[in-house]
Formats: structure tokens, sequence, C-alpha cells
């Protein structure tokens, strides 16, 4: 009977990874050129079932940024399973057993860009913001900002990858990117370009990457891959010297995830509807130790916090009572018998969402299904609501 075996997922040798990429082709549609290149960065497992390959993908070991601080992470990328291997349940087995390497070695959240968000929610997993790219015509960034004042420096240097990481932990999500990223990034994007931003004597406060390719109807366009920006000035300066192109690029397009998520380009916009969105699958997140995970994340140095909750699995069991405690910039979150009854309740995927900031206000997480009284449900927000959840890198 079909799909009788079992599966064993295993790390791959080189023959088993050429047959997942060429399963990857018929599951895809394409070639998917990052399960070489990022192979040496990551952890390769294959599902195998009557020796044959049905399934794998890659796990890459990346801290990513929370309260300010790198939190250890499993990145998952490149995952599937065979499609006549598909509807035996087997998908939450192999991505188990791709996490399991990298919890081993320490992680303690986990991330993946996925279109099965309902698959995901039931096993844990949180979609913390919605994830656009938007089209400018570029005559409508020409002249936004005045860049005059600022060094227009093209290329990037050492000091560009330290300044984007102090700009990365202002925001709940972003990779502490490793050594191979820029390397990985120019293989995925060969025209890519960098430019810098600064003030005199100053150090960058803008940080851009571009490329150029065509759109559907074969017009030129200005891809927007990175868009780093200490200062409103410097934000500014960097979408007029995107308008700059004008004369030659009809459009340019912030890649999905390139800007942060704030009213940036909307309030910068010479015309009302200039801009088109258009929505991608969001990037998911998943705590896979939840007392782990509190006690590496940076919080508000100015919050003191003792709230009883108590986190429901998808299975509806009785859950534990616990106890969150923040103060002067640490906290820890440890299971209490004696503890007072609940203040909150919520499911581990209502806790990812919180811990990336994804809960803007109160309401919004009542409006999501957190259980507890109003004031407690403010406190909770409170604590994780001072950065707001971005993942700039694609994987």
């Amino acid at each position: 009977m079909p799909g009788s075996t079992p599966m064993a997922v295993v790390e791959a040798d080189d023959a088993s990874w050429q047959e997942y990429q060429d399963l990857t082709v018929r599951a895809y549609g394409h070639q998917v050129e990052d399960l070489t290149r990022l192979r040496p960065h990551g952890d390769a497992r294959v599902a195998v079932r009557d020796g044959r390959v049905i399934g794998g993908g890659l796990a890459l070991a990346v801290p990513q940024f929370f309260g300010g601080r790198p939190v250890p992470g499993a990145c998952l990328a490149g995952g599937c399973i065979a499609p006549e291997a598909r509807g035996s349940r087997l998908w939450s087995t192999l991505l188990e057993e791709r996490l399991r390497p990298l919890r081993e070695q320490g992680a303690v959240v986990a991330t993946a860009w996925t279109a099965s968000t309902g698959y995901g929610h039931r096993m844990g997993w949180a979609a913390p913001t919605q994830v656009y790219s938007w089209t400018v015509p570029t005559d409508d960034l020409r002249g936004i900002g005045d860049s005059s004042r600022f060094e227009i420096i093209h290329g990037a240097d050492e000091q560009t990858h330290k300044q984007q990481q102090v700009l990365a932990g202002d925001w709940n999500g972003p990779w502490q990117r490793p050594s191979w990223w820029a390397t990985w990034q120019q293989a995925e994007h060969p025209g890519m370009t960098h430019y810098r931003f600064a003030l005199p004597s100053r150090t960058p406060d803008g940080l851009l990457a571009i490329a150029f390719d065509r759109d559907r109807a074969g017009s030129r366009r200005l891809i927007v891959h990175d868009f780093w920006a200490a200062t409103a000035e410097a934000a500014t300066a960097m979408l007029g010297f995107l308008g700059s192109h004008h004369s030659r690029i009809p459009t340019v397009m912030f890649q999905r995830t390139a800007l942060p998520p704030a009213p940036l380009l909307q309030n910068h916009l010479r015309r009302a509807g200039a801009a088109s969105a258009t929505s991608w699958h969001p990037w998911m997140l998943r705590i896979l130790d939840v007392a782990e995970a509190v006690r590496r994340r940076g919080w508000p140095e100015d919050l003191d916090l003792t709230l009883p909750l108590a986190l429901r699995s998808h299975g509806g069991d009785s859950p534990p009572p616990m106890v969150l405690r923040i103060t002067a910039g640490t906290a820890d979150l440890t299971r209490h018998p004696g503890a007072r009854r609940p203040e909150l309740v919520l499911t581990l995927r209502q806790f990812a969402h919180w811990y990336a900031g994804g809960y803007r206000t109160p309401s919004a997480a009542l409006l999501d299904g957190v259980h507890g009284e109003p004031r407690s449900v403010a406190q909770f927000v409170r604590a994780t609501a001072d950065r707001e959840p971005w993942m700039p890198e694609y994987f």
C-alpha cells in the first residue's frame, strides 16, 4: 500500500541532495539555486521512504534580533514534499526533524517563509506582520528629499556591515547577518550595488542596496533590496536618490520586506495612490523554548512586570501555570504550580505573535483570542510593543 513504509529523515549526502534538488524542480516548477548556494552554511536533511527521496530542506543557524538582542534561531529554507507523497501528514514530521539538530545546537526560535499559514498556526507558528512589495513610479520619488547635505558613497565596506547590525537591533526579526550573507546575496543578485549616505565626518545614516531588472511588460525597473535609515532626513534623501533615476527607469519596486513597516513611503509620495502594493506570503515565527527565548530576548529597561499566565497547546490540554517576570531589562518565564489563577491564557502561536511585537494594541490581542482582563493584556502587550516586527531577509 502506498505510504505504508515509514519515512526516515537523515542528513543529506551529495547523492541524496542531488536527488532532492531534482525533486524540487518538480515541486516548485523551477530550479532552486539557493539549495546549492546555501548548503555549505546550513544543515541539509532529506526524507527517505522505500529508498527514494520524497522531501527535505535546509535549516540555517542564524541569530535574530528581538528586543535589541540576538536570539539563537533556526531559519528554514527550501523545504518541500514530493507532489506524489503529499496528503500523508508527513510535513510535520519532516519539519520537526529539520529543526531537531539546530535545537540541539541551542536554537530557541524558528523562522520560515511559507504560504501554508493555516497549517503553521496549528503547529504554533505565527505570522507577526503582513508582507508587501511596493511599486512606485520613479518620478513620484523625484525631489522628495534634499540629499545635497549627504555624501553618497558607492560600495559597501566593513563599516556598512557594522552599521546595518546596529540598525537591525531597532526591529524584531532581522537576522544578525552572518559572514556569508553578502557573498550569497551578490550571487543571488549579480547586478546588485550598494550606496552609503553619510553626513560630513559622520557614520553613514543610510544604507541602500539596489539592482535593475525588467517588469512583466519588459520595461526596466529599479529593485530595492535593502533600505536602512537611522534618521528621517537620511530616509527622505534615500528616496530622493531613487527618484533621480526617473529619466531612464519608469518604476521603482521595493522588494518584499525591503521597506520597514512604517508610513515612510506613503507619507512622502507626491500623488495619492501612486504606490501599488502586492501582498506576499508572510514570514512565520515559532518559539522552540519559551523560557529560554524569554531569557535571551531584550526588554525595556524601565519595565517592571510580574504576570501569572498559562500557555494552551493546540490540543486544548490544561495549561500549567507560569509566571512572567520582567525587570531592569531582563526577564524569566518559569513554571509555578503554586501561582495564583492566571491573568492571561494564550496559545503558543499567540505567544510567538506577542514575542515579535505583532500586537500593537491590547484590542488587537483581545480580538486575536488572547484571554485576560484588559488591564493585564495591556501590560502584556506593552512589554514587546517598543519594537515592530520586520524581517528584511528573504531566504
